[in-house]
């Protein structure tokens, strides 16, 4: 009996210590959920290990399950992780995919200065909204079409170029975004031509020139 409990002890011990390696390995920013932990042991001994991190403050509890290693600012003090680091433990957590909307994926794309309280992805999952600090992320449930692009370069256009509308698309702005956007992506984004609205076409013609 005092050999099974001595066992247990090391092994808990000894997920504790690969959990933490993990997390420092990745450094202050990211984003995880006890999902990404999985393959270390059980959910309870993760569970614990988090716990004890959290407790000694190596770890921020952000939401149900999220957590991150806090950024420290010399001036502005702790900061809240980039929505960013939060969409993609969110997509590592449930299997789903996410796709920028609005104004957030015009500033993304350097086509805005704004970055909103709340920020909209489409997603192939539930519809939802995480709440972390003062930003809340809403999760929008949508079509297949809507997603056909998500991940892609072409997907962010599409819904930044849709949030700005006709009337807020200059030739400035396209020319910026040509120049700021990698060439072999940019090249792509005629692959996915067909997923755009049809005033949109011209635009993206004119992204995606060498």
């Amino acid at each position: 009996m005092l050999f099974f409990v001595a066992k247990m002890a090391k092994h808990t011990e000894s997920v504790d210590t690969q959990v933490l390696q993990r997390i420092l390995s990745h450094g202050p920013g990211w984003v995880f959920t006890p999902t990404d932990f999985a393959d270390l042991g059980t959910r309870t001994a993760v569970a614990t290990a988090l716990k004890r991190h959290k407790a000694v403050g190596t770890i921020r509890l952000l939401g149900r399950g999220l957590y991150d290693v806090p950024r420290v600012h010399p001036v502005l003090g702790t900061l809240w992780p980039a929505i960013e680091s939060i969409s993609q433990a969110l997509e590592r957590k449930d299997g789903l995919r996410l796709q920028p909307t609005g104004v957030y994926a015009a500033n993304l794309l350097g086509l805005s200065e704004q970055v909103p309280a709340q920020v909209v992805f489409l997603t192939d999952g539930a519809t939802r909204s995480v709440k972390v600090g003062p930003t809340e992320i809403n999760l929008k449930r949508t079509t297949p079409r809507n997603m056909a692009a998500a991940g892609r370069l072409s997907g962010l256009l599409i819904q930044a170029l849709r949030s700005l509308g006709p009337p807020h698309i200059t030739p400035q702005s396209v020319e910026r975004l040509r120049k700021s956007l990698p060439a072999d992506e940019r090249a792509k984004i005629l692959q996915d031509l067909t997923l755009a609205p049809e005033w949109m076409h011209a635009h993206l013609r004119k992204v995606a020139q060498p």
